[in-house]
């Protein structure tokens, strides 16, 4: 712990040196931090800036702040192809203590499904993504990949698999493929060093859809899927979907339709989404909304928020809850009830300086499941295509019936994007 802290401490300083941080006044506002190990972990019992100023960190890190750049271009007119090439290269070290088992990103579950004593550091890339767009006049198409798809070994090769993200076109009003659902408002994700932050609190999926967009307005029908009957549509052979891998129901597809209203101040916007349930002995219409927003503050600064209410299962607070439970006061399968919120806000330092606090908190009605999660980081834009970082939390599960339990975790990341 202590060699692994002092290593930290020494590269953060040294950045601090060469970025010339020192000589910038969130350095003396945050002069008060320092790392200390604890119970063979660590805490942050106080923040010293001379190692976090350093770090400048980003995350969110949902897509790159570069625009892709073009690698072909051929024809005329609408029959002109343009194809670009984007995505970005980060590496995380992440160190998690306490009682949660380490994972590489929070994502609303129980890593073990028990308390583990854990004190880990893990070094990856898996968030690291390339994408490629190909332009046909109004035509775009675009897929992206990311090597969350499991597989490899940390033994020899540390390899791991690509995993599919988004796969889609647009036409005009229309689009159509594998995307982020129209119930997710993306735009109000915190930035972040933790893969996509709060999960927890927050509406996250992506869908295979058919989406219509109308001025402010968006409709969707979106791929059917109940969790929570003993299956996840997880296709076994080569032909896809097929035989006891797929429902027997789920005959009607999701509806989604989202209003954005957007100001000088910021944007806030509102989903609904109706379903149907007919899984697990039961056939009800599910409901639920979300309401985001993202809010300018000051002249640089900016607050984003979401919450979201109802039946949405799957669709919010990802890994939390199934779309149905079995209540144990009645041993009858039910519909899970969800709230879930997050909020964060974002304040600018320097041109190339800013840092992110955030919260994200989730409850359930029939399982009485709550977890939240919290972090602070602090960003170096260090040019155009470079970006470094440090960023401190907590996530902590407090279900109904068993051993509160929680862990901290310190992440240091830096992305180049392309």
């Amino acid at each position: 712990m202590m060699t692994l802290f002092g290593f930290i401490y020494a590269f953060l300083e040294t950045m601090c040196s060469s970025l010339s941080i020192y000589r910038h006044p969130v350095y003396s506002y945050i002069t008060w931090l320092i790392f200390r190990t604890q119970n063979n972990g660590f805490s942050m019992h106080a923040f010293n800036l001379k190692a976090l100023a350093a770090a400048g960190l980003t995350s969110a890190w949902l897509a790159s702040p570069v625009a892709a750049f073009e690698i072909y271009q051929q024809g005329e007119g609408d029959n002109k192809a343009v194809v670009s090439i984007g995505g970005y290269v980060k590496m995380d070290i992440r160190h998690v203590n306490g009682d949660i088992a380490y994972q590489d990103y929070w994502v609303a579950n129980y890593p073990g499904g028990e308390p583990t004593d854990t004190s880990h550091t893990g070094f990856n890339v898996r968030e690291s993504r390339v994408n490629l767009k190909v332009d046909y006049g109004d035509i775009t198409g675009f897929v992206e990949i990311d090597f969350y798809g499991g597989g490899g070994n940390e033994i020899i090769s540390n390899s791991s698999n690509p995993r599919l993200r988004h796969l889609y076109f647009t036409y005009q009003n229309w689009t159509a493929g594998q995307a982020w659902s129209t119930f997710m408002p993306v735009r109000s994700m915190p930035e972040t060093l933790d893969f996509g932050g709060p999960f927890i609190g927050e509406a996250f999926m992506r869908a295979v859809l058919v989406r219509y967009t109308y001025g402010n307005w968006e409709f969707a029908l979106e791929n059917p899927e109940t969790w929570g009957d003993g299956d996840i549509g997880t296709p076994s052979s080569a032909i896809g979907l097929s035989g006891d891998d797929a429902d027997p129901d789920e005959s009607i597809p999701d509806f989604v339709t989202r209003y954005t209203h957007n100001a000088d101040w910021g944007w806030v916007a509102l989903a609904g989404m109706v379903r149907q349930v007919d899984e697990g002995g039961i056939d009800e219409t599910a409901f639920a909304a979300n309401i985001a927003g993202f809010l300018k503050v000051f002249e640089r600064d900016d607050f984003r928020f979401q919450i979201t209410g109802g039946e949405p299962g799957r669709y919010a607070s990802a890994a939390m809850t199934p779309d149905i439970v079995i209540n144990p006061a009645t041993d009858e399968t039910e519909v899970e009830q969800t709230l879930a919120y997050s909020f964060s806000y974002r304040h600018h330092w320097s041109d190339s300086l800013r840092s992110t606090a955030y919260y994200g908190t989730a409850e359930t009605d029939v399982l009485e499941k709550k977890r939240s999660q919290w972090g602070v980081n602090l960003i170096k834009q260090v040019n155009q295509h470079l970006k470094v970082g440090m960023e401190y939390g907590n996530y902590a599960i407090d279900d109904e019936g068993i051993l509160a339990v929680d862990s901290d975790y310190l992440q240091v990341s830096a992305q180049m994007s392309f």
